[in-house]
């Protein structure tokens, strides 16, 4: 025990120490590019775009208005909330943008989706204000390029949660429940959570990331635990068990659950299934006789008969006899599942468990009953139903009777010299340790580096064994700073605030958590290494195989997760009352839905206009039902095309998921959909609402008001009316669709009136006309697209001289149709990717 606190207090001033050394340190070898000259260029003839501003813009951004002496004490008002941004166009020369790029940035992202001026002000027509827009991108790109600013991110890019968690599991092929481990990571303003300036470590989270380190390094080399453990796996109440659930599970079964449990070492194991209950305990579903299965790695090892007149059951009962005062039955409704429990010996590692119930019993005579939702699934009793499980417990081990054959343990030792002599132990000890501290460091290793493993491998092994020498420098390895963070060093001879190339193991590792969310393979690094990496033809072949690795899977799992707010879906719990059909099989189906659309146009390389244009999508029997789409069976997912039988349906505007996590609990909301459009899709997001916003009243005079009523009194406010112009008919023309997705023709018995106008003029009508819309200003789509792409990618905000670098990459990927590879290849090679600059 004195050795163990010994330790870890020794592992965390070691990382305090490390952590400020490496912040002193450089690294030789890198790659200073130098910067380009500025040069100046000529100004056109700007006549035109100067009489613009002034009778457009000026009238409303002018210095006396902006900074008068007015004072208004009303936040609200229009005047406040200009003085608050304090945007002056009188002042400035439209000839010098290089004087002043953010302010020119702003504009253009303003007449991307014409939002300026705001209505019911005069507008210039669509062609000059198309015109001023290319002037200004063409004369900011200019600048860029005359003096490229790749920006900075922070030294120390600590690795969020599911970094962490897929770091595990490619370097010691270990698969772990990271959520037990280490805390959520909260988002940045821009919605992503792998942003280093908000990965900040406090002494808290550094002493878990200590103790996960132990927990891990034990789990892979096969350390027995101190005594058997409970693992419990809790099934959603709301999850309907009237079908097969999971390819994982026997086909022809009904409900249950497949999980996957790293046993620690070989031993005994219990395995228990516990059946849902009402909030009293009452087990549901024991009016009639049922089976259950156990399942380990499909092979069925125990069989349970439980409920009516199963043997030694009592014989079933009404619940009118419950009521009667039976305490038999009464005592059995509380304990029918207590039995339903196997002790089996289970090999150390991964292994696929499931519960379920074999199908002859899956349906129910009688009248059909109406659904059971929210309070009423929680209390009413349902004896009469089909059972549900309603957990699964792991305990153990018991009776070990060694590491067993793992994964992790082939990952880890390379060699195995147990019975050897101690030199002979220390020398396999030094080649395990230095391959994978390669990996887990992302670098090659110094001499020192390999000599601070040996030094815990040797407290270790003195104290125990080989295996406990392995586990105790493991432990060290996953607690050091180098692998915590994603450390970039500015060069020891960089002149301040100058952008230079960063050196390719840094560049390796950008490109593997860009593409993988984890560490770069043997691979990726030896090409880092050996200095071939930033070579054109090697840079794109390993984006090409990283791509195709189906590690690349973390790109849907995290960008397009948060991109489009997918990550939220098992945050949404629409009201039971007003949407009775919603269950945990359909928030699973619209989650899964989007992220095959997005996998499968990836993997086949699809042109980006296409998630927007797809004529297809992929759904399950649950999914297919929601939809209205017939002749689909089964819990597998396919791919169906759409015809116009199905309305609505067809690219992302079309997906429930999108619909759902931009709805409220029991209504949709235009403003939030409109919103999401503005920001997810077109790139311009609007301004954050003013303080004290009245609430949507949704009746009047004792009738339900439609939305579009609704909003029209609400935007009665003149404060209120800029920001809703352009947000409110991009979501009114999803109004078709209910809170959870659904097509719905009509609402409060009135037929829904999906149409609208933007300020700029543009019209449309419903889902296809907003997509039509979207579609035919292609390179704004695929440039929002890009900035999220690249925000992700770099993992810190973007700034306004990383506008230009978007706008190059959409460009060049119109001559290849706008396909995934372009635009991602585009920001491999792109300058905020590829450089840093200094301090």
């Amino acid at each position: 025990m004195a050795l163990r606190q010994l330790q870890s207090t020794w592992v965390v001033a070691l990382l305090a120490v490390v952590t400020a050394a490496a912040y002193l340190q450089g690294i030789s070898g890198q790659e200073p590019r130098p910067v380009g000259s500025t040069a100046q260029t000529p100004s056109p003839n700007v006549t035109a775009h100067r009489a613009l501003l002034n009778q457009y813009c000026v009238t409303c951004h002018s210095q006396e208005l902006v900074k008068g002496s007015a004072n208004d004490e009303d936040p609200s008002t229009l005047i406040a909330q200009l003085r608050l941004l304090g945007l002056t166009l009188d002042d400035v020369d439209v000839t010098d943008i290089a004087s002043n790029p953010e302010l020119w940035e702003s504009v253009v992202r303003k007449l991307r989706v014409g939002a300026m001026p705001p209505p019911p002000r005069p507008r210039p027509n669509q062609a000059a204000s198309d015109s001023f827009r290319k002037y200004l991108e063409t004369q900011l790109d200019l600048v860029a390029s005359a003096s490229p600013n790749p920006g900075r991110t922070e030294t120390f890019h600590r690795l969020n949660r599911t970094e962490y968690g897929n770091a595990i599991r490619d370097l010691l092929d270990l698969q772990i429940n990271v959520g037990e481990l280490l805390p959520a990571d909260a988002p940045d303003q821009h919605g992503f959570d792998n942003n280093a300036e908000v990965l900040s470590i406090s002494p808290a989270l550094l002493e878990r990331y200590v103790s996960a380190a132990r927990k891990i390094s034990r789990l892979a080399v096969g350390t027995t635990p101190p005594g058997a453990a409970i693992n419990t796996y809790d099934v959603p109440l709301n999850l309907m068990q009237d079908d097969q659930l999971s390819e994982d599970l026997p086909f022809g079964s009904r409900g249950g659950a497949a999980i996957r449990h790293t046993f620690p070492v070989d031993g005994d194991y219990s395995i228990r299934a516990r059946l849902q209950t009402n909030y009293v305990g009452y087990v549901r579903g024991i009016d009639e006789m049922h089976d259950l299965e156990i399942r380990l790695d499909g092979r069925r090892i125990a069989n349970f008969t439980f409920g009516g007149k199963a043997p030694g059951m009592p014989a079933p009962l009404s619940y009118a006899g419950n009521v009667r005062g039976d305490i038999e039955w009464e005592d059995y409704m509380l304990h029918a599942d207590e039995g339903l429990e196997v002790r089996v010996p289970v090999r150390a590692g991964s292994r696929l468990i499931s519960v379920a119930f074999p199908r002859e019993m899956w349906e129910t005579e009688g009248v059909l009953q109406p659904r059971q939702v929210g309070f009423a699934l929680a209390v009413n009793e349902m004896p009469d139903s089909n059972p549900r499980l309603g957990s699964i417990d792991i305990t153990g081990p018991y009776n070990v009777t060694g590491p067993g054959d793992t994964p992790s343990r082939r990952q880890i030792f390379s060699c195995y010299p147990e019975r050897e002599s101690a030199a002979v132990q220390t020398s396999c000890a030094r080649d395990i340790l230095a391959r994978l501290g390669r990996l887990a460091y992302r670098r090659t290793l110094t001499p020192d580096d390999v000599d601070s493993l040996i030094e815990f491998f040797e407290i270790g092994r003195r104290n125990g064994t080989f295996d406990t020498g392995i586990q105790f420098a493991l432990e060290r390895l996953l607690a050091d700073p180098d692998f915590v963070f994603r450390i970039e060093r500015d060069p020891v001879d960089a002149l301040p605030r100058t952008p230079y190339l960063v050196n390719l193991v840094e560049l390796a590792s950008r490109l593997s958590f860009f593409l993988w969310s984890s560490i770069p393979d043997d691979e990726l690094l030896a090409l880092a290494e050996d200095g071939s990496l930033r070579e054109p033809r090697a840079l794109r072949n390993q984006v090409h195989r990283m791509l195709n690795d189906p590690r690349s899977k973390a790109l849907v799992d995290n960008f397009v997760g948060q991109w489009l707010f997918l990550r939220n879906m098992r945050s949404v719990y629409p009201d039971p009352h007003v949407f009775p059909e919603f269950d945990d099989n359909l928030r699973d189906a619209l989650q899964r839905e989007t992220e095959l659309f997005i996998q499968y146009q990836l993997q086949e390389d699809r042109s980006i206009l296409e998630l927007l244009s797809a004529n297809y999508s992929f759904v399950n029997e649950r999914l297919a039902r929601h939809y209205g789409i017939s002749n689909i069976y089964g819990s597998r997912f396919r791919r169906v095309d759409f015809d116009n039988k199905t309305p609505g349906r067809g690219g992302l505007l079309g997906h429930g998921s999108l619909m759902t996590v931009t709805s409220y609990p029991n209504r949709t909301s235009p403003v939030l959909r409109g919103k999401f459009v503005l920001e997810n899709l077109l790139g311009a997001p609007p301004p954050e609402p003013p303080p004290n916003v009245p609430t949507l009243e949704q009746k009047r005079d004792g009738r339900t008001l439609t939305m579009r009523e609704a909003m029209v009194q609400h935007r009665e406010n003149p404060a209120c009316r800029g920001c809703h112009a352009p947000m409110d008919p991009i979501g009114f023309a999803l109004e078709n669709y209910d809170a959870i997705g659904m097509w719905r023709p009509s609402y409060a018995g009135k037929t829904i009136d999906a149409s609208g106008t933007l300020p700029d003029g543009s019209s449309f009508d419903g889902p296809s006309g907003l997509r039509d819309l979207l579609l035919s200003r292609p390179n704004d789509f695929v440039g929002t697209v890009t900035e999220k792409m690249l925000n992700y990618a770099l993992g810190r905000g973007l700034e306004h001289y990383d506008a230009p670098t978007v706008r190059e990459i959409v460009g060049n990927a119109t001559l290849n149709n706008f396909r995934w590879s372009a635009i991602i290849m585009g920001i491999v090679e792109s300058t905020p990717f590829q450089m840093r600059r200094s301090d």
